[in-house]
């Protein structure tokens, strides 16, 4: 299908017609109005004229049936770059707004891991209102692999209560050789902070645990939720499909509350674990609590692989692109696509406290995206302006 690409004022209302929306529980073929930034109205899709002045100057499209959904969230991504666990040579650079953007990524939390060395809390911070200023949401995770954590303000609670765009800490490496190989009073000292500044500012208030393949697994997450008063949804693990054994844990986890996030690993690099979509596919036949399961790219950081010495054999890096390639071997499968949608959605929003997102009703953020009959990403809306309109880029970061 082709309609007209016209770039479009951030103030202009627009009629998104005949779409088929998964919101991300399907409602059918609809009309959506966008007003600014926001989701003004969603109507019946020919049920006569909608009633809309003409000194409106309402730009109008007809999408043909095409499906819409909400924009994705990506709740882990090393937007300054990741990687250097080879040298300085292999950092990896920081990530364009159009890497997320074309992924059908509308908001972004990003992060850092092995190297919170070279890399800081401040240019994280920086590198978030970048992407706010080139048109994306964008929020950020205090910390990195490493305790004692980096900060900005000297702790994480104080980073979470007085900066803005800070909502936990993350990505804090547990069962890994490259972590600081933290003791449990160390986590759940941790852990409190961020669940105390959660409460303070209404944000996520909680810490992302990167899983590594060591044998202790989960054992400091089960713990705590054991011998502890922390709500379980404080303990958020991530790449818990890297291996097995790892995968099995996380599952029971569930059960206890937690939220478990899944890593869109590139196609090939997911052994000894499980492809994302095999691991959504298992849930789904284990009739597990699919509204506690995320997915998340990793985008810009580095997916190495160590021989048992710590050495490194070989090197990948994730990117956004990932998810939307997750998403369509799921339905591949014969997977409901509003079974798997909520994972890079509405179940995100959930976990992160992102109050105006993940899904599409009257009042939510304009983060919208426009997919094809083989669930391609043909046009992408954040924050009610166009990125990208029939496979063709709208808006660039400033040095793509």
């Amino acid at each position: 299908k082709s309609w007209a690409v016209m770039p479009t004022p951030p103030q202009m209302l627009q009629l998104l017609c005949n779409v088929n929306i998964y919101a991300p529980t399907p409602l059918g073929i609809k009309d959506v109005l966008i007003a600014g930034n926001k989701i003004a109205a969603i109507y019946d899709h020919g049920q006569g004229q909608i009633d809309i002045p003409k000194q409106w100057h309402v730009n109008i499209i007809n999408f043909e049936g095409a499906t819409l959904t909400p924009g994705f969230i990506d709740s882990h991504a090393h937007i300054t770059g990741g990687g250097g666990e080879a040298g300085f040579a292999t950092q990896v650079p920081p990530v364009g707004l159009t890497e997320f953007t074309h992924a059908g990524v509308t908001t972004v939390v990003g992060l850092l891991g092995t190297d919170d060395t070279t890399r800081s809390t401040e240019n994280l911070l920086s590198r978030v209102y970048g992407l706010r200023e080139e048109g994306m949401s964008a929020y950020c995770w205090t910390g990195g692999y490493h305790y004692p954590l980096t900060t900005i303000t000297g702790s994480a609670k104080s980073d979470i209560v007085f900066l803005e765009p800070v909502i936990g800490i993350g990505e804090f490496a547990i069962s890994d050789h490259r972590s600081s190989q933290p003791t449990f009073e160390e986590v759940i000292r941790l852990a409190s902070e961020t669940h105390v500044a959660g409460l303070i500012t209404g944000k996520a208030g909680i810490i992302h645990f990167h899983l590594g393949d060591g044998e202790k697994r989960l054992a400091l997450i089960e713990q705590a939720i054991r011998d502890t008063e922390l709500p379980a949804r404080v303990f958020n693990p991530t790449h818990v499909n890297r291996n097995k054994a790892l995968f099995e844990d996380s599952c029971k986890l569930l059960t206890q509350g937690c939220h478990i996030d899944l890593t869109a690993f590139p196609a090939g690099t997911a052994q000894p674990g499980w492809e994302a979509s095999d691991a959504i596919e298992m849930a789904i036949e284990r009739q597990l609590p699919l509204e506690q399961i995320t997915l998340s790219s990793d985008g810009g950081g580095c997916l190495p692989c160590f021989d048992p010495q710590g050495e490194l054999v070989h090197m990948d890096f994730g990117r956004a692109s990932t998810l939307g390639e997750t998403l369509v071997e799921t339905l591949h499968k014969g997977l409901p696509l509003e079974q798997v949608l909520p994972m890079l959605t509405s179940n995100v929003a959930n976990i992160l406290r992102f109050k105006n997102k993940g899904q599409i009703a009257v009042g939510f953020d304009a983060d919208l995206l426009i997919m094809n009959e083989k669930y391609e990403i043909t046009d992408v809306m954040a924050q009610g302006v166009w990125h990208k309109q029939n496979n063709q880029t709208i808006i660039k970061g400033t040095f793509e």
